[in-house]
């Protein structure tokens, strides 16, 4: 299937949906905790579980429809840990699962072959923390002054390269990104989930990606990443 696209460069859009299920009694820390990284920066995954950690697996969904555990083509297990360097075919949806089947919160992880980025929490935040977002660039900017959008829309400017929201609320939920004035472009989007206090972790995550393939070229190709839990794969 393809779009006619107007602009030329690499767009990426990723839409998250999330339903809430029961949980295996387990969650997926990400450290550093962003959901976007620069080729080559480093991540390291965890299986954080109640009681006994013995027989769950990070597993991962890419978005060229691969799907495989901590150790096979990515990441170095140690312990209930995987940590690994990243490179943009890591691009994908992480979470934990045991061998009965159970299965942690999913995080979206996109890595980032440009030159701009956004710091945003990979995990749900709670409503009334505090949260700041950071653009930032590799190599040595020239200019650090970030616009950054919410769900298409301009929000924030800021000479600083960053945006606090004091206290986030349901409000603030959406797809966020940033860009810079000068040459230095524009990040991927990101999701920003608000949970509230009694908010169960949300299990199911639908990711639609688009991507332009060549400079200039108006075609872009639609990947369909679906993790469905309640639904045993093959």
């Amino acid at each position: 299937m393809h779009f006619q696209m107007q602009k030329s460069n690499r767009v990426l859009l990723s839409k998250l949906v999330y339903c809430s299920l029961g949980q295996g009694g387990a969650s997926l820390g990400v450290s550093p905790d962003r959901s976007q990284f620069f080729k080559y920066e480093s991540v390291s995954l965890s299986c954080e579980v109640q009681g006994k950690s013995a027989g769950w697996r990070l597993k991962r969904y890419t978005v060229s429809g691969e799907r495989s555990d901590c150790g096979i083509k990515w990441g170095k297990p140690q312990g209930s840990s995987c940590n690994g360097s990243l490179i943009p075919s890591d691009s994908g949806v992480y979470w934990c699962e045991s061998g009965s089947g159970e299965h942690s919160n999913a995080v979206n992880i996109t890595v980032h072959a440009g030159a701009v980025l956004l710091e945003s929490p990979a995990l749900p935040v709670t409503e009334g923390d505090s949260v700041t977002l950071r653009c930032r660039y590799q190599g040595t900017p020239s200019n650090l002054t970030a616009d950054f959008y919410k769900d298409g829309s301009l929000i924030r400017n800021a000479t600083t390269g960053e945006m606090t929201i004091p206290a986030v609320s349901k409000s603030d939920e959406g797809l966020y990104k940033c860009t810079n004035s000068s040459s230095e472009g524009e990040s991927p989007e990101s999701w920003m989930t608000v949970a509230g206090e009694n908010m169960r972790n949300l299990d199911i995550q639908i990711i639609w990606f688009f991507f332009t393939l060549f400079s200039g070229a108006e075609t872009c190709i639609i990947n369909w990443v679906v993790l469905l839990y309640t639904v045993k794969w093959c």
